[in-house]
């Protein structure tokens, strides 16, 4: 049963409605893909096709809360910033300094980036986002303002058609049943092989998350959007610090291949429907880990679909002496290229991941360094070195049905102290490079 403020919408606004059956997406990616979903309350979801792709695909989505939420966002390092990023920034400090909650809605398109569009670019941002407050106001039945954060992804260089934008949000459905959340989930798609979406439920709240990205990942962000919607009632601060620490453990602890783009956000809004205040105590640590692991669980979705990879690969390195060092050893085996390549050839060449861990920049005891590989479907691992030793002669029948299964982990013990880091990667193929050497095209 809609209420009578979703009915009202849905009076002003048309159906551009599309096929979100998984079965229109990879085989082999299908069993990623959820058919239902347990969603935070307050939150509403849509997604069309705007005209801004080529093809016609949809291209337009929103996530809009029935109330103003707590907004944290996590961005780009990249110095030629796109202008979305540099617009929400300034939204969310602004919101931190009023001390007061005032994002309704998340519009985002694909297609175009609106990246390295000089100052006509962060005017386009504006116009989206002000685009986005006018169904936020038609929602409500009132005026709305300054309300709206915009993400953008797609092609660099590009003017960003806001026309074909403000259009599309003129006739765009919202819901908050799983179909429509798929629709969002859709349209955020470039070279994604299918929608990346997620939801779950918690001891006092809920979070649904939607995330984009295929190529150009890698820390700091990681090169992707991602939105997540949780109906929990957290303060300000302590929702700036649940994504700092989750962050750091999900989507800034993923590679496909080393690039960087221009436009990574991802961005928590929490509208507090579900009631309990959450600031700080067992109730904090709770949401905080809890955010972290459904974020963890969300950026391996973009590993998943890395573009051309035919493996999930988790590297965890433990017996560090600091978390950072163990991120850092984990952070070099992930973008070696010649461990990406060894693992889509299923070559057993464990002397280069041993490399990377040298190379790393963290003081080593070589003498205490052990390493094995485990495989995804929960079998007996294979231990390559113990204690700086290489465990000779090389089980190469074992080894070989590790690597042909798609989900593998490398395990690095320093022996060195108490702290383990884990990235997630996957190997690099030649599809990769065909990919990319047309994208633009």
């Amino acid at each position: 049963m809609l209420s009578s403020r979703m009915r009202s919408v849905q009076r002003v606004v048309g159906r551009r409605l599309f096929n979100t059956d998984a079965s229109q997406f990879p085989a082999a990616k299908q069993r990623f893909i959820p058919t239902s979903g347990t969603y935070p309350k307050g939150f509403f979801a849509g997604g069309s096709s705007c005209g801004i792709k080529k093809n016609g695909k949809p291209d337009l989505a929103v996530l809009l809360s029935d109330r103003p939420a707590v907004a944290s966002a996590v961005f780009t390092t990249n110095q030629f910033c796109a202008a979305p990023v540099q617009f929400d920034r300034q939204v969310i400090n602004g919101a931190r300094e009023r001390g007061t909650p005032v994002v309704r809605a998340v519009v985002t398109n694909s297609g175009c980036a609106n990246a390295v569009t000089g100052k006509q670019g962060v005017v386009d941002a504006r116009l989206m986002s002000e685009a986005g407050d006018g169904l936020v106001s038609r929602f409500d039945g009132g005026q709305v303002s300054g309300a709206s954060l915009v993400m953008s992804t797609g092609v660099i260089g590009q003017s960003l058609p806001v026309e074909k934008i403000a259009a599309g949000l003129g006739g765009l459905e919202l819901g908050a049943e799983h179909d429509m959340w798929m629709r969002a989930a859709i349209a955020h798609m470039t070279t994604d092989t299918f929608p990346k979406i997620l939801s779950r439920e918690y001891a006092g709240f809920r979070v649904a998350g939607i995330t984009k990205g295929a190529g150009m990942i890698h820390p700091n962000m990681a090169t992707l959007l991602g939105t997540i919607c949780t109906d929990a009632h957290v303060t300000q601060a302590a929702l700036d610090r649940a994504l700092a620490y989750a962050v750091a453990r999900s989507f800034n602890a993923i590679s496909v291949d080393g690039d960087m783009s221009t436009n990574d956000t991802i961005a928590v809004l929490a509208n507090g429907a579900s009631g309990a205040l959450i600031d700080e105590g067992p109730a904090f640590v709770a949401f905080r880990d809890a955010l972290t692991a459904f974020m963890a669980e969300l950026a391996a979705l973009v590993v998943r679909d890395g573009e051309g990879a035919t493996k999930f690969i988790t590297i965890e390195v433990a017996g560090a002496r600091s978390f950072a060092d163990a991120k850092q050893v984990a952070s070099t085996i992930a973008t070696s290229s010649l461990v990406k390549t060894a693992f889509y050839g299923q070559d057993a060449n464990w002397g280069r991941i041993l490399c990377a861990v040298g190379y790393a920049g963290v003081p080593l005891d070589t003498g205490k360094v052990d390493m094995c590989l485990w495989p995804g479907d929960g079998g007996e691992p294979l231990v390559l070195v113990e204690a700086g030793e290489p465990r000779l002669p090389l089980d190469e029948k074992r080894a070989a049905e590790i690597l042909a299964l798609e989900d593998v982990k490398i395990v690095v013990n320093l022996g060195l102290g108490a702290e383990t880091a884990r990235m997630y990667t996957c190997d690099l193929s030649h599809d990769y490079v065909s990919i990319n050497a047309d994208y633009r095209s």
